[in-house]
């Protein structure tokens, strides 16, 4: 993505993610993943993170034991962080979403994941380059 820099606007930028991720191997997958904090525990010094979760700051401390319970219970299944676009969704939600898909077959929550790390990129993306176009929508930056 660096190489084709500098993109028109944002709907390019995200057109050029999507085909990003596209050329992904699993293990490219994988180190994405790997890049996310377990929901309901986001990682110290990253705003970015403890603000997409922002709806388990409020959640009650057995909703939080759930969450833990189920994040470990979900990683040893499948070998990686449970991946959800949390931004907007309060613990309940989140809660819901993990005992729906933690009886998933692998290949299936694998790509769940994956669908889930495009959103969480393009939501990104989008508040990165917000402030980054011109009137006429080229990016700046």
């Amino acid at each position: 993505m660096a190489r084709d820099w500098p993109y028109r606007d944002t709907e390019e930028l995200l057109a050029a993610s999507e085909h990003a991720f596209d050329a992904l191997s699993r293990e490219d997958w994988l180190e994405a993943f790997a890049a996310h904090a377990r929901i309901g525990a986001p990682k110290d010094g990253d705003p970015r993170g403890a603000a997409e979760q922002a709806g388990v700051a409020t959640a009650a401390a057995a909703e939080l034991a759930e969450l833990a319970r189920l994040n470990a219970a979900y990683e040893q299944r499948f070998g990686h962080v449970f991946l959800i676009c949390a931004t907007g969704l309060g613990a309940g939600e989140m809660l819901a979403a993990m005992r729906e898909r933690i009886v998933n077959p692998a290949a299936t929550e694998f790509d769940n994941a994956g669908r889930e790390q495009r959103k969480i990129t393009a939501l990104r993306l989008r508040s990165a380059l917000s402030s980054s176009e011109t009137p006429s929508g080229a990016i700046t930056t």
